[in-house]
């Protein structure tokens, strides 16, 4: 398998963190994101959207890293990060959409302004930051994991981009339980860091 990547994207390090976790092989493919190699042939038509991740199995393509968790641990990784019952794969799910959304357009967003210099609205990216970041770490006063009482790629979605929220400016000291997890998650054999934690 081989993985288009980008290791200061946390969407990419979603991918990579995962597959050391779950010991996936993938070759690791950098792009040169900053000369635009992402949209040009032959990465625009792996992906026509323009963004990294992207993975390549055999003749399957992919793109967007909640996706690729999903495939990679429902082929690769057992029950264990991906479930197979419904009911367990939407607890999974409703934390990978929340990977996509709230932390996306908080903490993510903040740092894409102070790391990359992004044209994005900076306040409503804090704003944003402080209404998920309680009701996280409110969900984990109670819970060890996200999902399932026990790690799934619900962590590995969530983590990166709140474990790089400070880069952004969003101080994660307000929340314990937060800080907790965090260090749960970088004790777990075979987790791999990238620049920034």
């Amino acid at each position: 398998m081989k993985l288009y990547d980008l290791e200061l994207s946390g969407n990419c390090y979603k991918v990579r963190l995962f597959a050391h976790l779950a010991n996936l092989d993938l070759e690791i493919i950098p792009v040169d994101f900053l000369g635009g190699e992402h949209k040009r042939a032959p990465l625009i038509e792996l992906n026509p959207w323009g963004e990294l991740p992207i993975l390549v199995d055999g003749q399957r393509v992919l793109r967007d890293s909640q996706a690729i968790l999903v495939y990679l641990a429902g082929t690769y990784g057992g029950a264990a990060w991906w479930p197979v019952e419904p009911h367990l794969q939407a607890e999974v799910m409703q934390w990978l959409s929340t990977a996509a959304n709230e932390i996306q357009n908080g903490p993510a967003a903040a740092r894409l302004v102070d790391k990359f210099g992004y044209a994005i609205d900076k306040a409503d990216t804090l704003k944003r930051a402080a209404r998920i970041l309680p009701l996280l770490d409110a969900h984990l006063a109670k819970h060890e994991w996200l999902a399932l009482s026990r790690p799934t790629i619900a962590d590995c979605a969530v983590f990166p981009y709140v474990a790089l929220a400070p880069e952004g400016g969003v101080d994660l000291v307000p929340y314990p339980h937060i800080t907790r997890w965090m260090d749960r998650i970088q004790q777990l054999p075979g987790f791999v860091p990238m620049p920034g934690l």
